[in-house]
């Protein structure tokens, strides 16, 4: 299966439901059913990036799943920044499982 390393707390929110597009130098034609794996590293903490109470913020390794159903170069969407944008939908939390991360997407067993 597809997995794609993003550093929290981004992960976390993505798993969440609230951020809905990942932002990438690169593009993809893959479209489908992706495995979030949170990075080992975190950004620093920035106002309206609260993760809810009851979402763990685990690091190194999946924590949930969500299809890749688009990529898009513009969006109206407040977590678009370009130059590409990752459209996912139906973000499911998954029970955390060690792992190490890559760059770009890569295989990983579910």
């Amino acid at each position: 299966m597809k997995a794609l390393t993003i550093f929290q707390p981004y992960a976390a929110l993505i798993v969440a439901g609230i951020k809905d597009i990942e932002n990438r130098s690169w593009s993809t034609s893959y479209r489908g059913s992706l495995l979030i794996h949170a990075g080992v590293k975190a950004y620093a903490s920035k106002p309206g990036l609260d993760v809810p109470a009851d979402m763990p913020v685990q690091f190194g390794g999946v924590i949930g799943r969500v299809d890749l159903v688009d990529v898009i170069t513009k969006s109206d969407s407040p977590w678009f920044a370009g130059p590409f944008g990752f459209v996912l939908r139906n973000p499911e939390l998954l029970p955390f499982r060690p792992a190490r991360g890559y760059q770009k997407l890569f295989d990983i067993e579910r």
